[in-house]
């Protein structure tokens, strides 16, 4: 090969990161552009506004790269642009929005006023409520009047303790910013990111698993308008670092908090059920199965017994269509699009989803998880199919199988360097 050839090869193995990066970063560009302009929610208006600097920044800063020679230099990192991105699509829309929310607009059934979605004035909510009568959930039947979404905590008991700041605290235009959920979603979410780097030896985090976990749009909308399901997948992959580096106990305890927020992580269980039992056998699957059922158990049945018939109707029955009142969490994706063409299509909805959960069953079976990569595979693999494949469900739970999938990445990179967290702790080697 002529010194040509070796100066194209060197150039297109350079260039390649970069165009990924670049096509990234447009189609990024590309929604946040259209949300701002179409979306039917102020919170995401502004949203697209902001995220359409960053995403708009980075591809600028792509396209230098593209121009520099290879050197080092501040300014000639590919994070550089993942910078643009947190500042410009996370932190400054999330500031904007939680002081524009001061004005008190939530409760009004005017979307394109709301600064910050349902989701999180309804856990507020609960909180209050939690604090006030025992339990997050009101009867539907006896409000005086016919019962409207809004008036449902979809969430299992737990996730009302992101509430308690503002049900504790709140009450003045300050006191209220700094107890918006959002910033306690924010707050956790990065915890656990921190404290899973650490568990797996701090290796450094690829620029694909940043963009794919922290960058991708699901995340950097859902930090600024929502978060709860920020603060979940954070305290998933603690679990999962826990499972994988031999805590199961820990790891039953922190999967306790998880389901007992929300419901449909509950997938996780089995995932990490199968990495205990294949890493350290039928007696720590035992720990592991007794940790998880008591503090399950500590976490929700004293909520339950305060008033069984409520919780069922919000936790279980509201989710699933069979609430007083219908769940409207519907997306264009597979599973909705079929199940609306008609009673046919809805059973062939669930069937394909039956399927969906059997293939992904056999899989895990066959090839049991041994490392923690190996879990947030099979895990995101399950909540993405579940996704795109439930009746009636929203896109941004999508937001679960990138974060996973970005973390996995981060396993494996930590994998590779450190003996202790590749192998088995049964092993020889």
């Amino acid at each position: 090969m002529g010194a040509g050839g070796v100066v194209s090869q060197r150039a297109r193995s350079r260039l390649s990161p970069l165009a990924l990066d670049l096509l990234f970063y447009a189609a990024c560009l590309v929604y946040a552009l259209v949300t701002a302009f179409v979306s039917e929610f102020y919170g995401f208006r502004v949203w697209g506004a902001f995220a359409a600097i960053g995403y708009g920044l980075a591809a600028a800063h792509t396209v230098w790269l593209w121009t520099q020679p290879r050197g080092p230099g501040r300014w000639r990192s590919r994070r550089v642009g993942l910078a643009a991105v947190v500042v410009f699509a996370m932190l400054v829309p999330l500031a904007v929005l939680v002081v524009r929310r001061l004005t008190g607009v939530d409760w009004l059934i005017t979307p394109f006023s709301w600064s910050a979605q349902p989701e999180v004035w309804v856990i507020e909510r609960s909180a209050g409520l939690l604090l006030s009568h025992g339990t997050p959930y009101v009867d539907v039947t006896a409000l005086g009047r016919p019962p409207e979404v809004n008036d449902y905590t979809p969430y299992g008991p737990v996730m009302a303790v992101f509430g308690l700041p503002r049900a504790l605290f709140g009450g003045g235009p300050v006191a209220d910013a700094l107890t918006d959920a959002r910033l306690a979603f924010a707050a956790t979410a990065c915890v656990c990111a921190w404290l899973t780097l650490r568990l797996i030896g701090r290796p450094r985090v690829p620029v694909l698993a940043a963009q794919l976990a922290v960058a991708c749009p699901l995340t950097t909308l859902t930090w600024s308008v929502a978060g709860p399901d920020l603060a979940i997948a954070g305290l998933m992959l603690v679990a999962v670092t826990l499972a994988a580096t031999d805590r199961p106990a820990a790891s039953a305890i922190v999967l306790a908090v998880v389901v007992s927020a929300k419901l449909i992580v509950a997938p996780a269980v089995v995932v990490l059920a199968v990495l205990v039992t294949a890493r350290l056998g039928a007696g720590a699957l035992a720990r592991f199965l007794a940790a998880l059922v008591a503090a399950g158990a500590v976490l929700t049945v004293p909520v339950l017994l305060v008033d069984p018939a409520a919780f069922t109707e919000h936790v279980l029955r509201f989710p699933a269509g069979l609430g007083v009142v219908r769940s409207p969490a519907a997306s264009p994706l597979p599973g909705h699009l079929i199940a609306s063409t008609g009673p046919v299509g809805n059973a062939l909805a669930f069937v394909l989803l039956g399927a969906a959960a059997l293939a992904v069953l056999v899989w895990l079976l066959r090839r049991p998880p041994v490392l923690g990569s190996d879990a947030l595979l099979r895990i995101a693999v399950g909540l993405g199919a579940f996704t795109l494949l439930t009746p009636a469900t929203r896109y941004g739970y999508l937001v679960y199988p990138l974060v996973l999938l970005g973390a996995m990445l981060c396993f494996r990179r930590a994998e590779d360097g450190n003996p202790a967290i590749g192998t088995t702790s049964s092993s020889p080697g």
